[in-house]
């Protein structure tokens, strides 16, 4: 009897919103170098998925969240959502207030507050994040 494995790699990601805008990351490098993506990175050994997201948008966009303030989106795990392999990812989403700016730090080639409708061709499956999270607020409104 023949075993395969797959490698899974774990990662999270932040739905930041601001007054309506969705704070995105533009890509440094491949893949979808050039394209905009939602904040998040791996989970690194011994961390949560919720404290790997809130480092992960501290570091790539300057926004300081504390873990409680994210609420799960939900976890994406369908084959091929990364062409690097096998990535499941825990999304989470944040609101932020208005005064709050951000910068391109880390691995972001730069920083951008889209309205929250608009996000369609986003990097890997985080448009369908958006989507899921604007619902999520609008359950909680």
């Amino acid at each position: 009897m023949s075993e395969t494995f797959e490698i899974i790699r774990y990662t999270a990601d932040v739905v930041c919103i601001r007054d309506g805008h969705v704070l995105l990351v533009e890509r440094g490098w491949p893949p979808y170098k050039g394209q905009y993506a939602l904040p998040g990175g791996h989970v690194d050994p011994g961390e949560k998925s919720r404290a790997a997201a809130a480092r992960e948008l501290l570091e790539e966009t300057g926004v300081r969240v504390s873990e409680e303030d994210l609420v799960l989106v939900g976890v994406y795990d369908a084959p091929g959502r990364d062409p690097r392999g096998r990535y499941v990812t825990v999304a989470y989403m944040a609101t932020v207030p208005s005064d709050v700016t951000a910068r391109a730090g880390d691995d972001a080639a730069a920083v951008r507050w889209m309205p929250i409708e608009e996000p369609r061709d986003l990097a890997f499956d985080h448009g369908q994040i958006v989507q899921d999270a604007r619902r999520l607020q609008f359950s909680f409104s």
